[in-house]
């Protein structure tokens, strides 16, 4: 991406407001002219003719649901209703999710669609959108027709200042991962459950499926993988289609209200299988961050969200397939401990060699570790001990 006379560096950076390098962002120059895509600094750079005129402008429309959960919907909800309104110009731009030039139900409708895997883009709009780094929103309430280029006109000097801020579209609380420079977390949130009673199915039976919860809560997303039970028809309560995802062997569920809302004693869904195998219903039926993250939202905090047959004892001490598997970077490794104190997840390859050790004490409930695989490729093995309790899962790891 060079000129036959090179003259002079036009260099600058994207960023999120919160200060992370946006990553694998595409910069166009002139329209296409010249090209250049940032790193995870989120840093960018050419070598131009001098006295030239030239705009810079950045796009990047991958991954829609990255850092796009329901407390996002939660908190265009609250602004909607002039309970919380929105505080700052990128937050309006980010709840525009269908790029009306203003924030409405249809942005809600939208951002749904999203989380629940029902649509893998926003409509009428990209999956980030960038705005000069040193443009000031004179309203904040009312950011639209923001620079969205940079021109500069008979550059004849270096610059270092065409600088962006990215926008995550759909993200209201920058939980978006930027780039891959963010490290492993565990997000160690107490876990909350839903509650069903335990069946004993047989092959062939319709099995009707009610889900409870005595939780007060805003908002709650999750997977329901029902390998062995095929869904044959969902009865409406509190959660009805707009909140409903139905995809092949699994349903994603997105839900929320303005404010905590206390579910004891709601009708929330019924689901009806009939039986393809005969055993337990927790043997077939399972919540999962499959497709959609397994989360709840209630008193300004973040849980995670599992399921409890009722009848079977619970919590235990349980180590989960890590999501997603296959994977080529990033995984995450869940686990449950029945009571809190030491534990510790090894990984390790196919010849018993230690890759990566996550020891720790951790509080009784659910724990999330992310692993990077760090140019690793094939099978490899991890294994949670505590107390006595050992239990190991495959990954695979591909190029």
């Amino acid at each position: 991406n060079v000129c036959s006379s090179p003259d002079v560096l036009a260099a600058g950076v994207i960023q999120t407001d919160q200060g992370d390098g946006v990553e694998s962002v595409t910069v166009d120059v002139n329209g296409g002219l010249f090209s250049q895509v940032t790193d995870a600094q989120g840093a960018f750079s050419f070598s131009l003719e001098s006295g030239g005129d030239y705009s810079f402008l950045p796009s990047l429309d991958e991954d829609a649901d990255n850092g796009v959960t329901t407390f996002d919907i939660v908190l265009i909800t609250r602004h909607i209703l002039g309970l919380d309104p929105l505080d700052n110009g990128y937050q309006m731009i980010a709840a525009d999710a269908n790029n009306s030039q203003s924030v409405s139900t249809l942005d809600i409708v939208a951002i749904r669609k999203v989380i629940l895997q029902m649509e893998d883009s926003f409509p009428n709009n990209t999956s980030w959108r960038f705005v000069a780094a040193d443009h000031v929103f004179a309203d904040p309430a009312n950011p639209w027709g923001f620079p969205e280029l940079i021109n500069v006109n008979n550059m004849n000097s270096d610059t270092d200042a065409l600088d962006f801020i990215g926008v995550k579209i759909g993200d209201i609380n920058g939980s978006a991962q930027a780039n891959g420079l963010q490290p492993a977390q565990d997000r160690g949130e107490s876990i909350l459950y839903l509650k069903t009673d335990e069946q004993w199915i047989k092959y062939g039976q319709e099995v009707s499926v009610l889900i409870e919860s005595d939780e007060i809560l805003s908002g709650l997303q999750y997977t329901l993988e029902h390998e062995g039970l095929q869904l044959q028809n969902i009865v409406s309560g509190l959660w009805d289609d707009r909140h409903i995802g139905i995809h092949d062997g699994y349903i994603t569920l997105s839900w929320n209200d303005a404010e905590d809302r206390q579910l004891k004693g709601e009708a929330l869904i019924e689901f009806v299988f009939v039986a393809e195998q005969s055993g337990s219903l927790s043997e077939y039926l399972r919540l999962s961050s499959k497709a959609t993250a397994a989360e709840a939202y209630g008193q300004d905090r973040l849980f995670g969200l599992d399921l409890i047959f009722e009848g079977q004892e619970a919590p235990m001490n349980v180590l989960y397939q890590n999501e997603p598997n296959p994977f080529n970077k990033f995984t995450q490794i869940r686990f449950s401990l029945a009571e809190a104190g030491p534990a510790k997840v090894t990984v390790r390859d196919i010849a018993g060699n230690s890759i990566a050790v996550f020891d720790g004490t951790y509080d009784k409930g659910m724990h999330f570790i992310q692993f990077e695989s760090s140019g690793l490729t094939g099978v490899y093995y991890y294994t949670l001990e505590v107390d006595g309790f050992t239990s190991t899962k495959r990954m695979i790891i591909t190029e």
